[in-house]
């Protein structure tokens, strides 16, 4: 099928790469007016080039940026899809070598601006009748890998407010998702390896991974499209997990 969000206006953050870079190139072709919120002005335009998709070049962890973000996305008044995607990572270490600055940065990128962002767009959505916010959770927040026990934490609890904010919006038409992809081939691979990335060190991780391959942006793409379309209408709370079988 094609054209599958048609005449919708979107907002994906960190959409400059990885797994947002590929959520905009899905939602492009689907048809979206989109909107690309990432600190990394550069890789946002490029991205921007090949898709047509808008820029706005901030901070997630800012409040004035993330109003000032949803104001530009938001056509004749109205945002119909969020994509919380922005994320971080500390390098894979044990946890009493995480420092507090890394906690700190983790949890402002990974969820306080789910919470800048929620604040900033509900009112938005319940004015127009409804709207579809998706959070990039984590297999980690599921089935966590040891040397990364915050960053587990945080996609813990990305997982989680993606349930109860759905229960709490549903009456505003507001449908909330999560998508929990496994380690995926990103910029932050060697970070949550906490190895040099070669084909030795991916092949370990690959070995838990059933069907035998790391995730994709075009795996996590296809998920959200789907959870964004009107054919996800009575789907909410889920947590879809995009892992190749990791959490079985």
């Amino acid at each position: 099928m094609a054209d599958r969000l048609a005449g919708k206006t979107a907002l994906v953050t960190g959409g400059g790469s990885g797994f947002g870079a590929g959520i905009v190139e899905a939602y492009a072709r689907e048809g979206a007016t989109v909107t690309i919120f990432d600190l990394d002005g550069p890789a946002a335009e490029r991205v921007a080039e090949r898709t047509g998709a808008r820029v706005f070049v901030g901070d997630v962890t800012r409040s004035d940026d993330v109003e000032a973000a949803v104001r530009t996305a938001s056509e004749g008044g109205r945002l119909d899809i969020v994509v919380n995607n922005a994320g971080w990572t500390h390098r894979n270490r044990p946890l009493m070598e995480v420092t507090e600055a890394d906690f700190d940065r983790i949890f402002e990128i990974n969820v306080k601006a789910v919470f800048l962002m929620t604040r900033a767009v509900v009112p938005l959505m319940r004015g127009h009748g409804g709207g579809v916010i998706l959070n990039i959770g984590s297999t980690a927040g599921i089935r966590p890998r040891p040397g990364l026990t915050w960053y587990n934490a945080s996609k813990g609890a990305v997982n989680l407010v993606s349930r109860s904010l759905a229960v709490e919006l549903a009456p505003d038409a507001i449908r909330v998702n999560c998508i929990a992809p496994v380690m995926g081939v990103t910029g932050l691979l060697e970070a949550f390896m906490g190895l040099p990335d070669t084909p030795e060190n991916r092949a370990k991780f690959v070995a838990t991974i059933p069907l035998g391959r790391l995730s994709t942006p075009e795996d996590v793409a296809g998920a959200a499209v789907y959870l964004a379309s009107d054919e996800a209408g009575f789907v909410t709370g889920v947590v879809l997990e995009v892992d190749g079988g990791r959490t079985i």
